[in-house]
């Protein structure tokens, strides 16, 4: 392995995230569009809904919607979104000066101007690009981003509102047959992939087979939560899925709804039996791991959130929002796992190294509007990211 590249290869939800600052989701306006039940197309503090849903839930068109959320004001910015393609670029970025290491997307866009605006972005990162084709006649696929930065006594929260387009047009067929055979695969936010979603159980299967590392982040699913509200969502065949996942990264609530348990005591419980390893993190709120021993050391516990990130919020410091946290979470797990496996081929990883640098990731994410941080000079992220790592190792010695 010392003598090729280390590839890592992913695919899943990417899109064009265009955020709107200080959106209140205590105002009338959100009040009136608010979730009364799981699945019902209405909108809920941290959680995706897709367009059309919400048109069915309010009976009146979504621009109007848009319109009485934002006041009639602009998207504050337009951005690089999805929890694929986002950790993908931030894993690039910590890799992007070690020649050892290549970070490729595959996807589909539409052939529009939103598909232009982010090729244009993507020109400004590491990721290798080559094999996101603008091949669907569906439009590019898109978020709006609503962000309440006093939410949650001040650690703010998001609310996101999709329209899918071209991402129906993602399935396994699409995917090249060097994908499945690359270093480490990793398979981000593929509930709003629908095709890849269904069918996750046979990608896992087949990248297993050939010997790669797999790593599988989640997102919302509202598809799954509308058909069947009462019912885990499905990871693919779960099944079939959970043997082939060397590492399954969730926030809680998708811990929650995955696992059909009514707690994250009862839902670790769920996943320590199901898989071989897992993370659940909560926000603001302490990140719990676990490793059964096969491809990470023996590891389970919970690591706090950053303090200097903390502080950093508190001060003003950063005053950014919480878009792309936990997609950079992924990144900088995705990123510790590829420079410990290439370092050191015939050691087991570090589960609790690999948090910490997903910790210290989601939290600098905090510093930005965004999801995507775009260098002035290549390392510039990476610099920022240690010397959060190097505070949080001195935090944990002191706590």
């Amino acid at each position: 392995m010392a003598n090729k590249k280390f590839i890592i290869s992913g695919t899943g939800c990417a899109l064009a995230d265009f955020l709107y600052t200080n959106v209140s989701f205590h105002s009338p306006a959100f009040e009136k569009y608010r979730s009364q039940k799981p699945g019902d197309g209405g909108l809920s503090p941290g959680k995706l809904v897709f367009t059309e849903e919400l048109e069915q839930f309010a009976k009146v068109p979504y621009s109007q919607i848009l319109n009485e959320l934002t006041k009639g004001s602009r998207a504050a910015s337009f951005n690089i979104g999805g929890p694929s393609l986002v950790s993908l670029i931030h894993a690039a970025q910590m890799l992007e000066q070690d020649d050892d290491f290549e970070v490729k997307f595959i996807g589909i866009s539409g052939k529009d101007e939103t598909s232009d605006k982010i090729r244009q972005l993507l020109k400004e990162t590491p990721v290798d690009f080559s094999e996101y084709l603008a091949e669907s006649k569906k439009p590019t696929p898109f978020t709006h981003v609503l962000s309440d930065p006093e939410f949650d006594n001040g650690h703010g929260e998001r609310t996101f509102i999709n329209n899918i387009g071209a991402a129906w047009d993602l399935t396994p067929e699409f995917l090249p047959g060097s994908f499945l055979a690359s270093d480490m695969v990793c398979l981000g936010g593929t509930a709003i992939t629908p095709h890849l979603h269904d069918n996750l159980h046979v990608l896992l299967e087949k990248a297993k087979s050939k010997g790669a590392f797999t790593l599988v982040n989640t997102v919302f699913d509202f598809r799954n939560e509308k058909q069947n509200p009462e019912k885990p969502w499905p990871v693919g065949d779960s099944e079939w899925s959970f043997p082939n996942i060397d590492i399954l990264i969730m926030d809680k609530e998708e811990a929650l709804k995955i696992s059909g348990k009514p707690t994250v005591s009862k839902a670790t419980d769920f996943f320590t039996a199901k898989t071989s390893a897992f993370v659940i993190t909560q926000g603001a709120e302490p990140v719990f791991f676990y490793s059964d021993g096969k491809v990470f050391d023996r590891e389970s516990g919970s690591l706090k959130v950053s303090n200097v990130v903390t502080q950093k919020i508190r001060n003003r410091e950063y005053e950014g929002d919480t878009t792309g946290c936990g997609d950079n979470f992924v990144g900088g797990v995705i990123a510790s796992v590829a420079k410990q496996m290439q370092q050191n081929p015939q050691k087991k990883i570090s589960l609790k190294e690999a948090v910490v640098s997903g910790i210290c990731s989601g939290g600098f994410a905090c510093s930005y509007h965004g999801g995507t941080w775009f260098e002035n000079t290549p390392g510039e992220k990476k610099r920022e990211i240690e010397n959060l790592i190097g505070a949080y190792y001195k935090q944990r010695r002191h706590k």
